[in-house]
């Protein structure tokens, strides 16, 4: 189908000095779990978004010296030669599509706490980030960098510039945000320094302006120089000569850089979720921009639809649509817009796993394209499949996201599939929790499977079918996948071993299944979640909504304790508190009775009592495994009734996330048949070894 030409100005290249970016999207640097140590992962992985016609594709923060050192965060580097062959493999795989490479050279300053170096923390004036996450606490304290230090700074940005030219990027970059080294200077809380760098605006800008002027030198005119910056800080401060600090840093710098990548300060504002924050939320902080520059501008805002793209370009908000969730969602986005196919956009839900993968220190995952991090270790592809590798027709019981994705993936591979569902409307869990406030937008996992799959002559979808053992060994399906899904169940938490404990009995007591069934919950409430994901805080706001009085307990430190992950936490507790949820942490249900609940602190053991009608527990999950149990016991039927394997997949298996259901059931589809030496993932040792040239 041709191009709707509605979009057609999001296919105009756009100069960035010396290169030209072939069409207005543009991958911003991104964490990807992927650093120098699997190099091959990474280059497979940034190429599948050049194929898919993004037509700049970045690397994440690439760290310029040992001083920058974020382990066991999983940062790349730029320090030697070893480190430009590791990082060539990338611009080699992404230049084969056309699109340039850019690279964020990046110095954490007192935000990393340098584990594996243990060089003390740089900072403008010794003032350390006091994070409350534990995953960046140290004890190791910045110090103030005098002059010598500042020389050696930007020497070490000379040379990482010098060794990026020589590793093929086009684009290199000058990071001045996110609370890293060149930002502290922008900010009075860390620059307290009374010379030539602290103080006004000029001179707390006056480093950036160096570190860009040392960049171009070192890279001549063959690179595009780029200057990435967090504005909401600066925004929010007023300024002498203009409206802010943020008008007066960009106008002091002005066309210094060939490119502005704009952003906002901290994780949880820069990358929300979509649950807090909705499409194109940064425009409010960044919107002056290319009013005090001629240069172009990029920025993000978790674009999915091309029509707020394109209202971003014409109202001169900005030349370039940034991305990251968006591209790890659909690497194929702008080739699928180019190509009229945008209604096979597999649309980013906002969920923000992907974010969490870094904070876990592994490489990146999606809950809409399990393929994400596997380009290379797996050989999967976004697009692609290997022909299915038998006749057997595949009957698949459930059809929540496991059972979809794995229904799609087999009939895209050419098996004829059936896909049968005891409810009326196909969906599974996702039904229920994308009415959950905020979540909305997980509706996509159920809307892009289903979508593609009624398009597919050999996929058949039977609802309001309920199977039991006989009929399924009836059915005539060679292959059955058992995807029915988990009960949640009212369990107690044991404080010292950490697990589930007894059943809570009686009337009063409530699961989100019950929530969702719409049983009648009278008030006061407790929720008591151990679960420590969205759910408990989603059940406190939905129950708060409606007028009941709620309190939500948990043996976590925090509400929704996980969600420091994926940047939820802070908005969460932001809601409850606006919903008047009363929030009581580290304690344990050690009773419950219609009309009292008893609370234990989990190290003291202290109880106290709380006025209670209803306990909603949100805690432990149980697979549903009557049907498979079923056809388990009756193995010995299976050869006769043509069965020639029964499996689980997704939380019937094992309950988890989205993430995991659709990963599990686009695994078993990926490998059904496959030879049993292509079942393991390759592990990526290093760089490939040279080819060896024939005598």
């Amino acid at each position: 189908m041709p191009r709707d030409p509605r979009w057609d100005i999001l296919f105009e290249p756009v100069k960035i000095g010396p290169v030209t970016a072939p069409n207005r999207f543009y991958q911003v640097p991104h964490a990807s779990g992927m650093t120098n140590v699997l190099p091959q992962v990474r280059a497979a992985f940034r190429e599948v978004k050049a194929e898919g016609g993004w037509g700049v594709v970045c690397t994440g923060a690439v760290s310029i010296h040992p001083s920058s050192d974020d382990s066991p965060l999983p940062a790349a580097r730029l320090w030697d030669e070893h480190d430009v062959r590791a990082h060539a493999l990338m611009t080699e795989a992404v230049h084969r599509h056309g699109s340039l490479a850019g690279v964020e050279l990046w110095h954490g300053g007192a935000a990393t706490m340098n584990r594996s170096s243990r060089i003390p923390p740089l900072s403008p004036s010794g003032v350390g980030w006091m994070s409350t996450h534990v995953g960046f606490m140290s004890n190791q304290r910045a110090r103030a960098m005098n002059q010598d230090d500042i020389k050696a700074f930007l020497g070490w940005y000379r040379d990482a510039a010098i060794r990026a030219k020589r590793a093929g990027f086009d684009i290199v970059y000058v990071y001045a945000g996110m609370g890293y080294l060149l930002h502290e200077f922008l900010l009075p809380a860390y620059n307290r320094r009374e010379d030539a760098y602290g103080g006004s605006v000029k001179n707390r800008t006056r480093l950036i302006r160096e570190a860009l002027e040392t960049v171009k030198e070192a890279v001549g005119d063959t690179c595009g120089v780029a200057l990435r910056i967090s504005l909401d800080e600066l925004r929010q401060r007023p300024g002498t000569e203009l409206a802010t600090e943020a008008h007066e840093v960009v106008a002091e710098l002005g066309d210094l850089p060939d490119l502005w990548d704009v952003k906002l300060d901290s994780s949880p504002t820069d990358c929300g979720s979509s649950r807090f924050r909705p499409e194109g939320s940064h425009e409010p902080v960044i919107d002056f921009v290319k009013s005090l520059t001629s240069r172009p501008v990029v920025g993000v805002g978790r674009f999915t639809s091309p029509d707020a793209m394109v209202s971003q370009i014409r109202r001169g908000v900005l030349d370039l649509i940034g991305a990251a969730r968006p591209s790890i969602a659909d690497p194929f986005l702008p080739r699928k817009l180019d190509e009229g196919r945008e209604d096979e956009i597999r649309e980013c839900i906002g969920c923000n796993i992907c974010i969490s993968s870094w904070h876990d220190g592994v490489p990146v995952r999606c809950t809409q394209n399990p393929t994400i991090g596997e380009e290379w270790r797996r050989g999967w592809h976004p697009e692609r499949y290997e022909r299915a590798g038998s006749a057997d027709r595949v009957l698949v019981v459930g059809a929540g996201p496991a059972g979809l994705d794995c229904a799609l993936t087999l009939a895209r591979r050419g098996y004829e599939v059936a896909i049968a569902d005891k409810a009326h409307r196909a969906g599974g869990r996702i039904l229920d929790e994308a009415e959950l406030p905020g979540l909305n937008a997980w509706r996509r996992v159920l809307d892009y499977r289903l979508g593609a799959l009624v398009k597919l002559p050999n996929a058949q979808l039977y609802l309001d079918s309920e199977l039991g053992a006989d009929e399924v060994l009836g059915f005539g399906a060679e292959r059955v996948v058992i995807a029915t899904g988990c009960d949640w169940v009212p369990a107690a938490y044991d404080a010292r071993m950490e697990t589930p404990g007894e059943l809570f009995q009686g009337p009063g007591v409530f699961t989100p299944q019950d929530v969702f069934a719409g049983r009648p919950i009278q008030g006061p409430v407790a929720v008591f979640d151990y679960d420590n994901y969205y759910m408990g805080g989603c059940i406190a706001e939905r129950l708060a909504a409606q007028g009941l009085d709620v309190t939500y307990v948990t043996p976590a430190g925090f509400a929704s304790a996980w969600t420091i992950m994926n940047n939820e936490q802070p908005n969460v507790h932001m809601n409850l508190a606006r919903l008047g949820v009363e929030l009581i942490t580290r304690r344990s249900v050690a009773a419950y009775m219609p009309g009292l609940l008893v609370t234990e602190d989990i190290f003291t053991r202290a109880q106290a009592e709380l006025p209670c009608a209803s306990l909603v527990v949100v805690g432990h999950r149980r697979p549903r495994s009557a049907l498979y149990d079923a056809l388990v016991a009756r193995k010995g039927e299976w050869a006769e009734a043509g069965v020639r394997s029964v499996d689980r997949i997704g939380d019937a298996a094992a309950p988890g996330a989205l993430v995991h259901a659709v990963y599990s059931g686009h695994l078993y589809a990926r490998t059904l048949d496959a030879p049993a030496e292509a079942l393991p993932y390759r592990i990526d040792n290093g760089l490939p070894a040279p080819a060896v040239a024939a005598e």
